[in-house]
């Protein structure tokens, strides 16, 4: 037992980690000639690198943090949606990769521009900026928590949170501004091993601290239906159900991995459509072993502190890791913390720097710089967003709700819009620019409507009876919901437009 919390030795682990990356992300930059090696590199990376970076990338400190906890206080449905999230990932492989390997492109809403046109494709990727700064932010925020407790001691309380979330960002943007995605990639690599050796660690650890191990757990997990999985119950207000997780998470995973240019972006570094497919469909299968492994250890967590109630569930395995692990391995857990947090942010700020390049600041201003120019324009992107980013974490309030669940929500709800336009301009030939657009707008509106419906009743009472209806849908609805009213709206906008004649289907399109 580690009742003296966070030691000197773990200290020395984490800085060793955080000034190691560091410098490896800096030292992988060099030789970078344009904005396209600095976006997309400029040498193919393996398939399997790129696998586990799309795994780091989307594991984020939400994985580490918030997925014990949900064993912690419910049982294994998670897994539902993780199934939901590997048939995503295959639909979108066969469907949407190879539009995206027809041409040279950086960016997944250069697709868009060919279909409909220029506007459509900043409106989406405006669309994906605020999505991407909203939900980073929060997951940077969780970082906050394991991170505050080794740095507690050292500064005063109300400055520990805001310090630990400037002291990740700046860690993070050093290698991201002069690694760019050839360095995101490979510290991602390092990060996925830090963070799964980590796991594996506490996993251990937990069996080898109850009586009877996790012959015990396991038996005592499955007499109270912990280990619970499967879930048929077919209402739309329950997360974790088959359906829910199938089709919920299926349009989710079509959305996060198939038109977010933050995992598309990774995508093109492969060089070919072959292993983007095999990078793809490979991280939903790693993915469902990594979210099973947490699961077992909130099961395991359980077991340890008897079912005792916590304040906040994201707090249950910080509080394991800083209070039992044993010194050095409490430091390696906790930098695993900051590798899936890093990860996230490091892969955020590059790819919100590649949409602000090349889908707005490029058409807009109509210049055509030299590739030294355009590359240090495309870092001074890196600067500007990696402040927003940090600036978004300090302003997060914590009001108790798992913190997975509020990064989920807040992507689900521009997701559909996005997906629902692809879609439309792949099966709606007669589709135009401003029938997309529209469908967008009114999918992400009504979506914004849905996801804080219980906000809005609660400032806005007289329309608490109206949103009634929608205030008990689960997040695993809102990708699929989203897509069909963004489909649906420019289905019949466009039967009062006449036939489109500055594009062709995505299906038939080469950008």
């Amino acid at each position: 037992m580690n009742s003296n919390g966070v030691t000197l030795l773990d200290g020395v682990v984490v800085v060793a980690y955080l000034i190691g990356t560091t410098l490896l992300g800096v030292w992988l930059g060099r030789g970078q000639q344009s904005a396209k090696d600095y976006f997309v590199s400029k040498d193919q990376v393996p398939w399997w690198a790129v696998l586990f970076s799309v795994v780091a990338t989307e594991t984020s400190a939400l994985t580490f943090i918030s997925i014990p906890g949900l064993a912690y206080i419910g049982n294994l449905g998670f897994l539902q949606v993780a199934l939901g999230y590997l048939v995503g990932r295959t639909i979108i492989s066969f469907v949407l990769l190879p539009r995206y390997f027809d041409g040279e492109l950086v960016t997944a809403y250069a697709l868009l521009e060919t279909r409909f046109g220029q506007g459509t494709r900043r409106f989406a990727s405006l669309v994906f900026m605020v999505t991407r700064i909203f939900g980073d932010s929060v997951r940077l925020f969780a970082t906050a928590i394991p991170v505050a407790l080794l740095i507690g001691p050292l500064v005063p309380p109300e400055f520990v949170g805001p310090a630990s979330i400037l002291i990740l960002g700046a860690c993070t943007v050093v290698y991201t501004y002069h690694g760019g995605m050839r360095a995101v990639i490979w510290t991602d690599v390092i990060q996925i091993g830090v963070y799964l050796l980590g796991g594996l660690g506490a996993l251990w650890l937990v069996g080898s601290d109850v009586v009877g191990g996790w012959t015990r757990i396991l038996g005592d997990a499955s007499a109270r239906g912990q280990l619970q999985w499967l879930d048929l119950y077919t209402g739309f207000d329950r997360p974790h159900t088959l359906w829910a997780g199938l089709l919920g998470g299926a349009f989710l995973s079509m959305a996060s991995h198939g038109v977010d240019q933050m995992i598309v972006q990774r995508l093109f570094a492969t060089g070919s459509l072959t292993l983007a497919r095999r990078a793809l469909i490979g991280s939903g299968i790693v993915v469902l072993a990594q979210f099973a492994l947490f699961l077992f250890i909130g099961v395991g967590l359980y077991a340890f502190y008897a079912g005792a109630e916590f304040p906040r569930p994201d707090a249950i395995f910080p509080r394991f890791i800083v209070e039992v692990m044993p010194p050095g391995l409490t430091g390696i857990v906790i930098a695993a913390v900051l590798a899936a947090a890093m990860s996230t942010i490091s892969s955020s700020i590059n790819s919100l720097a590649a949409a602000t390049v090349h889908d707005l600041y490029l058409p807009i201003t109509g210049r055509t710089p030299d590739e030294a120019t355009l590359l240090r324009t495309s870092k001074r992107f890196t600067l500007f967003w990696a402040a927003v980013l940090v600036g978004g974490a300090l302003m997060y309030r914590d009001e108790g709700t798992p913190v997975v669940t509020i990064a989920l929500s807040i992507a689900s709800f521009t997701y559909g819009g996005l997906l629902g336009a692809f879609f439309l301009g792949m099966v709606v030939r007669r589709a135009r620019q401003r029938d997309a657009i529209l469908g967008m707008a009114v999918g992400i509106t009504v979506m914004s409507v849905v996801v804080f419906a219980t906000q809005l009743s609660g400032w806005f009472p007289v329309i608490a009876p109206l949103l009634a209806p929608v205030r008990g849908v689960a997040w695993p609805w809102f990708v699929l919901i989203g897509t069909s009213l963004t489909f649906a709206t420019g289905l019949l906008a466009s039967r009062f437009s006449p036939p489109a004649t500055g594009g062709v289907p995505v299906s038939e399109s080469v950008a």
